[in-house]
C-alpha cells in the first residue's frame, strides 16, 4: 500500500468526536452545546451578560436571567431572539424561550 492509499482512509477528528460523543451524550446535549456556541452573537453582548441558556427540550429554551427587570425586557425581545438563533442554528429549532431568574455562568 503506498502513501496515497493510506491518506484516502483518513477520517476528520470532528467526525470521530461526534460519533464518540453521540454514544455517551443524548442529542439534547449537543443541541445545548450548539446553542451556547451561538448565544452571544445571536442575542448581543448586553443580553448575553445578563442571560444565559440553561436547558433545551422539545423546542423550548430555558434561559437564566440576572433579574426580574431583565426578564420583563427580554419577553419583548423573545421573537427577535428566536429568529436570530434559528438563523444561526443548523438543524435545531427554538420555538419558545422561557426566562427564569438563575445563575449566570460565563
Amino acid at each position: 500500500m503506498d502513501k496515497k492509499d493510506k491518506n484516502s482512509k483518513l477520517i476528520h477528528i470532528s467526525d470521530i468526536l461526534n460519533s464518540a460523543l453521540g454514544k455517551y451524550r443524548p442529542a439534547r446535549d449537543t443541541e445545548m452545546t450548539r446553542i451556547w456556541d451561538i448565544w452571544d452573537d445571536a442575542v448581543g453582548r448586553p443580553i448575553a451578560m445578563n442571560a444565559k441558556p440553561d436547558s433545551f427540550k422539545d423546542g423550548v429554551l430555558i434561559v437564566n436571567v440576572s433579574s426580574s427587570s431583565w426578564i420583563h425586557q427580554l419577553k419583548f425581545l423573545e421573537k427577535e431572539m428566536i429568529l436570530n438563533m434559528n438563523k444561526q442554528l443548523e438543524h435545531i429549532s427554538v420555538k419558545q424561550i422561557r426566562f427564569k431568574i438563575g445563575k449566570i455562568l460565563s
